[in-house]
């Protein structure tokens, strides 16, 4: 009997069940520089991406590869401690894995962070920015080859790819700890070269305001499954070619780290408004 995606996908969230009693409906991925967020989790079932089966191997740097189950202000959440990545030799189809077992454990909501260098010339290094749309410049899809209709249907839409409605309640959550969101839309590359400046600049030209190497396959997975997506960078550099220095892939994890409490604090915020919305 064949072993489909789909069963794969089940296996991987019987084994998570199995680890807790929890059931959470929200879910995050926390991108490079983000992991620390985990340890705000209350209640914490830490499950290492080894013991799920089928699930890909973090090799980059900055992602601890662990699933967290617990809880955060009392909500029961899934929280991703790194994610994969093209670059480090996965095909799309595993990139997204993990968000397809999210699915099948039960998640409505999720959460998607990352770094971005940051093309539009009014960003800072430091800025959260809430994901408005994105351009998948990888050319490949996870939705690629047979489809399962239990997943989703073949052709499904992306036109509100990262939720208008989740989008006002992370703006009003900023609103209360005293700041504000800018919005932009987010470039997604291969990589894992860092761009070059002609490169940036025709990504300006195509409108994107941010650029980085992940969460649009995870996008494209959830939206075929019908999970709602959140789309957060944290602008840990300007792009090439914008301030004329080289780009360190370890100043990612350093503004990361200065970012931690504000990051935090807007999670931990807005985490019990997107539950009471719903259950609603």
């Amino acid at each position: 009997m064949e072993n489909t995606l789909f069963d794969q996908a089940n296996a991987a969230a019987d084994l998570i069940r199995s680890r807790t009693t929890l059931r959470p409906e929200i879910a995050l991925v926390l991108g490079s520089g983000l992991g620390a967020f985990a340890e705000s989790v209350q209640e914490p079932t830490a499950i290492p991406f080894a013991e799920i089966p089928g699930f890909p191997q973090s090799t980059a740097i900055g992602h601890s590869g662990r699933l967290i189950i617990g809880t955060i202000a009392g909500i029961p959440v899934a929280v991703m401690q790194g994610r994969v990545h093209p670059y480090e030799g996965y095909s799309a189809q595993q990139v997204a894995f993990p968000v397809r077992v999210l699915g099948r454990l039960g998640i409505r909501k999720l959460i998607l962070t990352n770094a971005a260098g940051g093309i539009r010339s009014d960003l800072h290094v430091g800025q959260l920015v809430l994901i408005s749309d994105h351009i998948n410049f990888m050319g490949i899809n996870p939705a690629i080859g047979s489809n399962d209709d239990r997943f989703g249907l073949r052709f499904f839409d992306m036109s509100d790819a990262y939720s208008s409605r989740l989008r006002q309640l992370a703006q009003a959550a900023a609103k209360a700890e005293g700041s504000a969101l800018a919005e932009g839309v987010y470039i997604a590359v291969l990589g894992p070269s860092f761009e070059t400046p002609a490169e940036i600049r025709a990504f300006r030209t195509l409108g994107a305001d941010l650029v980085g190497m992940s969460t649009v396959l995870e996008t494209i997975a959830a939206r075929h499954m019908g999970i709602e997506v959140l789309g957060l960078s944290c602008v840990t550099n300007m792009a090439a070619g914008i301030q004329g220095k080289p780009l360190d892939q370890y100043e990612t994890l350093e503004v990361g780290r200065r970012v931690e409490a504000k990051f935090t604090s807007l999670l931990t915020r807005l985490i019990p408004q997107l539950a009471s919305e719903q259950n609603q």
